[in-house]
């Protein structure tokens, strides 16, 4: 198991000999412009409900995000962040041979590992900007009976559209497929790709998250919809209270105001393209570094020089600004890092020390 999924503040702080809030964390995936106001208000009047057990299965949460997405609430569970979803769902259907696209992120690998189920790989390449090829994933997935498939993917940013998901799951239809579109209201293409709504196919579950895009991290907030029947599955490994008070109160109070949930995904959509276009420009005519195109908000870089991953994140990591060393994403190397977008000062302040970086090598 990768002990969190971005660098560490703490540590970055020890060796600098400063405090943990002086570091400026670009390695870690959330909102730069969350929480929004309602949601913060929301945590602040939400306090009280420490004091009693909340609902077992969080029915109003459930219930609010089914009438959002308008699906049966018996479809729909509620979870203490996505990544419950990922450690219990080979454990819940029944896995036993399990196709992870990537590179991606380890939870897949490690909840895999965690129940001695058997996996392998399906990696995308640099050749192909690291794209999936998804008549490679329909072949390997003929000898698989679960899928794992972020998308739009982390670390790469690769987006897969609908249609070539869609031919997956009909050409398989007895493996199940996992799409975790955890960063996917990050995209502007957001509303063409998501399947969270779609009934019509049993093999399909989804996970979505609400800790990345209204940065709520700390509250441990997901869901997953799926056929009733692999619902069913899923609950009977589903532990009682297993979504906190403060959290159930704080995303039923989300989509009791559906009207404020669009208007805020847009605004965060459209300063993330403009901030990445600006970035991407400013770093784009850098010797020794080649960038990926992104559908998220991160951005996958290559190392194309002499200097490898930690040096460099080192080297960036002297001016307080923490970014993500990709060496240890299984499919890539040491060759790799990842930087998280913010506003514009703090991305300026970093292109300057990536180009320095890169240039003092």
């Amino acid at each position: 198991m990768i002990i969190g999924h971005g660098g560490n503040k703490q540590e970055l702080a020890r060796k600098l000999g400063c405090r943990a809030s002086d570091i400026i964390d670009m390695s870690s995936n959330l909102n730069p412009l969350g929480p929004p106001d309602f949601v913060e208000q929301a945590i602040k009047e939400s306090l009280w409900t420490v004091r009693s057990l909340p609902e077992p299965d969080a029915l109003s949460m459930r219930k609010g995000f089914a009438d959002y997405i308008n699906m049966d609430v018996n479809r729909v569970i509620a979870g203490n962040g996505t990544t419950f979803f990922i450690y219990t769902l080979p454990l819940a259907l029944g896995s036993k041979n399990v196709l992870i696209c990537g590179p991606t992120y380890s939870d897949y690998k490690d909840s895999c590992l965690m129940h001695n189920i058997g996996f392998q790989h399906c990696h995308s390449r640099v050749p192909d900007r690291f794209v999936p090829d998804i008549d490679t994933i329909s072949k390997m997935a003929k000898d698989a009976d679960t899928v794992f498939f972020c998308n739009p993917n982390n670390p790469t940013g690769t987006l897969v559209s609908k249609e070539d998901i869609l031919f997956l799951l009909k050409t398989h239809q007895e493996t199940i497929f996992v799409i975790d579109e955890s960063y996917l209201p990050f995209s502007a293409r957001a509303e063409a790709v998501s399947l969270v709504s779609e009934t019509g196919y049993d093999n399909l579950v989804v996970l979505s998250s609400m800790s990345k895009i209204f940065r709520i991290p700390g509250l441990r907030t997901g869901f997953l919809t799926a056929p009733a029947d692999l619902a069913q599955k899923m609950m009977a490994h589903y532990q009682p209270w297993s979504v906190n008070a403060i959290a159930q109160e704080v995303v039923t109070h989300i989509f009791n105001y559906p009207e404020r949930i669009e208007p805020f995904y847009r605004q965060t959509r459209a300063f993330i393209e403009t901030e990445k276009a600006h970035f991407l420009d400013r770093l784009k005519s850098v010797d020794g570094l080649d960038l990926f195109e992104s559908h998220a908000y991160f951005i996958l870089a290559r190392l194309t020089g002499e200097i490898r991953s930690k040096a460099f994140c080192d080297r960036v990591g002297k001016n307080r600004l923490l970014i993500r060393d990709c060496s240890n994403f299984i499919g890539l190397s040491d060759e790799y890092v990842r930087f998280s977008l913010k506003e514009r000062e703090i991305n300026d302040r970093l292109a300057v020390q990536i180009e320095k970086a890169v240039c003092d090598d």
